[in-house]
């Protein structure tokens, strides 16, 4: 008995571009050969969408969310990159960083404005000589 069961997790492809390639190329089969399936790709590029009846559903199955690609997962996402924690992290610290380094620069320019804020001596006093 087979697992009809399919990965929860949604495909790495992009569902933008496998649209886009099903509209432009998809009598061709290049949206099919995107996302790894490659034997019926060949075949809907020989038949050429079996003549647009099968381009027209794929465009319309890429398009709705409910195309999967060779493992199975539906391509779905229209932007499929998983933000990765670890450079969210070292972003986090370099922002950290920068905050320190700009409280510094605030606390450098605050202590030169009060120094040009003090009033100066115009002439300066000179060593006087005694004969």
């Amino acid at each position: 008995m087979h697992d009809l069961t399919l990965p929860p997790d949604p495909s790495d492809k992009s569902r933008g571009v496998a649209t886009a390639l099903a509209a432009l190329l998809g009598p061709f089969g290049a949206h099919r050969f995107y996302v790894g399936k490659t034997r019926s790709g060949a075949l809907m590029c020989v038949t050429l969408g079996a003549l647009g009846v099968w381009w027209l559903y794929d465009l319309i199955v890429v398009a709705a969310g409910d195309f999967r690609d060779i493992n199975g997962r539906r391509v779905s996402r229209w932007d499929p990159e998983v933000p990765d924690t670890q450079s969210t992290e070292m972003l986090a610290q370099e922002v950290d960083a920068l905050r320190g380094e700009v409280a510094e620069l605030a606390e450098r320019l605050d202590f030169a404005e009060r120094l040009l804020a003090q009033p100066r001596d115009h002439a300066p006093s000179l060593p006087t000589r005694q004969p």
